[in-house]
């Protein structure tokens, strides 16, 4: 099997996908291949899937740099969810965790390291990592290493030497969702990319509908709107932290769930936030723009800037958090000129280089001249990164505006008539002023009170005149030279419409929009999910994206074929959550009378009453001497990776092999337990062992394909935990049940919790004070007195690092069930 057909395999099984989206194929052929990369990706665009399934495929390490926390702790628990190995170094770890994923590193089990750029400006990291065998260096959010960029990271110029130090060097790839071709150059040339394939997917997100409100009083559109949308997940950002706390503290003063992000307040403080907001417990964020980097949240439905952001790729990245499942979303900003006051003031105290300052000052006011626009504002912003667009997108508030165009060109006239007036240069205020007849010292000093064009305006308010002025800036009619003092100028535009050669047609509109859909099965999907999310410690949308759950609410998959034909339904995740879907799906379809569609019906079971039971089995004999020469192989893998041998392969796939006999990958694809990644590290070796062993046996085998048939090793027809409590019934030592199962002591003393909660009694002689000491049993009561015993993984963050899993389950088991 090629490379290729590996990362498709990778993504159905993992991801539960059918095929990738626009540019994802492509780049990762490109990975796989061993070229350098640089992908231009529109948030939501799924760039994680571009890096980490050439992972999956490569040998050694992809380490991701990555200045977000937040993306990181996401990542890997998704990682880990799939059953992949990932792990994270960064600020938020104890010195003990850090130790253990450093130690993990060296014993080659970690697949996909996450770490902030700082820390490789660390010696000992330095040291440990470059011995590893590393395929891949991913670099996201890769415009950070730009100082023209709009996040710049000094950090981010230590990567090339870091790569420089590495004995062989990786493939290095750089991901970002914004950049301007004067920081794509940056990145490529400060990063050393080797002849790299530059894609650019597209930065068109057709799934947003844009809305600029520019007048009418925020408070209120901002109430009436929530409102609306209280149901569903939605971020609010404001300019300022002072903001923020009056936001968040009006809203949760009404009653809404609402969690506030801001660098004011404690870090344990954002972390509780920030994790209430991505497991559902808050379904409304107030933040800075200090919140959302790396928020790989898939179900946010709105995205609201309450102030004017500082640049395009700011506001483009911020709005690019709504609607990552491909859901429709809306993002809304409401302007007023104030904003423009707060960012200038942002600017000047946030930033000493002129260079940069100057650069930052000319990014506001093409933010400007975007909100002033009357044209189409995806036409706007596709343009300004460099994408052609014809307008009309029916997707911004702009094009979806009912009124008609009204002709300002003499009003146009008026104002370009005073700025040639006044000859020298000023800002927006002093020609307001002018226009509006003012009698202030200044207006008086210049004698600009003698003009013709004085007073010419005064119909106009203050905030109206200078919203005009501003759309024309937009439209290019009036050029503004940057700075802190920004001031205005004419230009051939400007000329075209004073000697009446060109129109000046403008309008004005609104737009609100309810984004909450009403359908009775997805919320009904929604509760199970939140109620597995919880069971599991994992962010909702880990479990099924808001997408996958609509599907199953119009399609009804009530089997496991149909439930794989759900797009974000892989083998993993069925395996793990598809039954708890099914029956719910089962009963719903039962109870409304719903006849299900044809395809959903699993050709097997078109004549379920005909089908026998034995039909849906597939019954495998170990051979015992092919089980010993694969067992010797694990064995001697499990020494080099360092790990336990069930780590490479389990002990009922061995079995399973050495019972069917599959002479080739194709045919291995179909053992259970065997996936792409086991494939294309061991399944070489595996297949030479079973071809040889075949020939010198001179064995005829009748291969039978497994589909959806049930495998039964050596008429062993019960699961695991019935024959840990079988054995345990018969009084095998636990440490002799572990050994023979394969399986960790937590995992057998979890069967035993689940019988004694199911039955009501403890038939069982095991010695639990073998597994914690006292001083283990206060620490573990009293995170379960807080915690309660139910989430195992939530008492085992909470607990120090050296406390074992089967500590914390012997001392529930004595506790709480004996």
């Amino acid at each position: 099997m090629n490379d290729l057909a590996l990362a498709h395999e990778a993504l159905e099984k993992y991801y539960g996908y059918k095929t990738f989206r626009k540019g994802q194929e492509d780049i990762i052929n490109k990975i796989i291949n061993g070229e350098d990369v640089l992908a231009i990706m529109p948030t939501g665009g799924g760039k994680s899937i571009c890096y980490q399934i050439p992972a999956l495929i490569l040998e050694g390490i992809t380490v991701v740099i990555s200045p977000l926390i937040s993306l990181m702790k996401d990542q890997v628990d998704t990682l880990k969810d799939m059953g992949i190995n990932g792990a994270l170094i960064n600020s938020t770890l104890s010195s003990v965790e850090e130790n253990q994923v450093i130690e993990q590193l060296q014993d080659g089990e970690i697949k996909i390291l996450y770490i902030a750029p700082e820390r490789l400006e660390s010696f000992e990291f330095l040291n440990v990592i470059s011995k590893c065998c590393i395929s891949q260096i991913a670099v996201d959010e890769a415009h950070c290493i730009s100082q023209w960029g709009h996040d710049f990271r000094s950090s981010y110029r230590k990567i090339s030497d870091f790569i420089n130090l590495l004995q062989n060097r990786p493939i290095v790839t750089a991901f970002t969702a914004t950049a301007s071709e004067e920081v794509r150059e940056d990145i490529i040339n400060l990063l050393k990319l080797k002849n790299p394939k530059v894609f650019i997917t597209g930065f068109d997100r057709e799934n947003l509908l844009i809305n600029v409100v520019k007048n009418g009083n925020k408070k209120e559109y901002l109430f009436k709107y929530i409102e609306n949308n209280k149901e569903v997940s939605g971020i609010i950002y404001a300019a300022t932290r002072k903001e923020v706390d009056l936001v968040y503290e009006m809203l949760n003063a009404k009653g809404y769930k609402v969690a506030h992000y801001h660098a004011g307040l404690s870090e344990n403080t954002r972390k509780e936030n920030q994790e209430n907001f991505i497991y559902d417990q808050a379904n409304i964020m107030v933040a800075t723009n200090a919140f959302g980097m790396g928020i790989d949240k898939p179900n946010i439905r709105y995205v609201v800037h309450y102030n004017m952001p500082k640049n395009i790729e700011s506001y483009y990245q911020e709005i690019g958090r709504a609607g990552r499942d491909g859901g429709e979303s809306e993002c809304i900003l409401l302007f007023s000129p104030q904003d423009v006051q707060v960012q200038k003031y942002l600017i000047e105290n946030s930033i000493e280089n002129i260079d940069r300052k100057n650069n930052q000052y000319k990014k506001l006011q093409q933010m400007m001249d975007f909100v002033y626009s009357n044209d189409c504002y995806r036409k706007y912003i596709l343009e300004y990164f460099g994408e052609t667009h014809a307008g009309e997108c029916n997707k911004c508030s702009n094009c979806l505006s009912e009124g008609e165009l009204v002709d300002k060109t003499i009003e146009a006239q008026k104002v370009l008539s005073c700025i040639y007036r006044m000859k020298t240069k000023f800002g927006i205020g002093m020609l307001v002023d002018v226009l509006r007849g003012s009698k202030n010292k200044k207006v008086i000093q210049f004698n600009f009170h003698e003009l013709s064009t004085y007073g010419l305006m005064k119909e106009y308010s203050s905030d109206q005149l200078k919203t005009f002025i501003n759309t024309l800036i937009s439209h290019g009619y009036i050029n503004v030279i940057e700075g802190t003092y920004p001031v205005l100028s004419l230009n051939e535009k400007s000329r075209m419409v004073l000697t009446s050669q060109e129109k000046v047609e403008l309008k004005e509109f609104k737009v609100e929009q309810k984004v909450k859909e009403d359908n009775e099965l997805f919320e009904i999907l929604r509760r199970i999910r939140h109620d597995l999310a919880s069971e599991n410690n994992v962010p909702p949308y880990v479990i099924f994206g808001d997408i996958t759950l609509k599907e199953m609410a119009s399609k009804f998959p009530v089997n496991r074929s149909a439930m794989l034909n759900i797009s974000g339904v892989g083998e993993v995740k069925y395996s793990k959550y598809g039954k708890a879907f099914e029956d719910v799906i089962i009963a719903f379809v039962k109870e409304h009378n719903i006849e299900i569609p044809d395809n959903n019906v699993e050709e097997e079971k078109s004549n379920t009453d005909e089908v026998n039971d034995e039909e849906l089995k597939l019954v495998v004999t170990t051979d015992l001497t092919l089980y010993n020469k694969l067992d010797i192989l694990r064995k001697q893998l499990a020494k080099k990776e360092g790990v336990l041998p069930q780590a490479i392969i389990t002990m009922n796939t061995l079995k399973e092999i050495s019972g069917r006999y599959p002479d080739s990958l194709e045919k291995l694809k179909d053992i259970s337990g065997m996936g792409p990644k086991k494939i294309s590290e061991y399944g070489d070796s595996i297949i030479k062992i079973v071809k040889d062993y075949i020939d010198e046996n001179h064995i005829q085998v009748d291969w039978m394909e497994r589909k959806r048939r049930k495998v039964i090793i050596d008429g062993e027809q019960r699961e695991n935990n019935q024959i840990a409590i079988d054995m345990l019934r018969e009084k095998i030592n636990i440490h002799k049940v572990s050994e023979k199962l394969e399986l960790s002591i937590s995992t057998v003393l979890g069967y035993v919790t689940d019988y004694i909660r199911q039955f009501g009694e403890n038939i069982f002689e095991i010695d639990l004070d073998e597994f914690y000491s006292e001083e283990d049993a206060k620490l573990i009561s009293a995170a379960c007195e807080k915690h309660g015993y139910e989430k195992i993984n939530v008492l085992k963050k909470e607990l120090p690092s050296y406390i074992k899993y089967e500590s914390i389950r012997s001392v529930i088991l004595k506790k709480y069930f004996l």
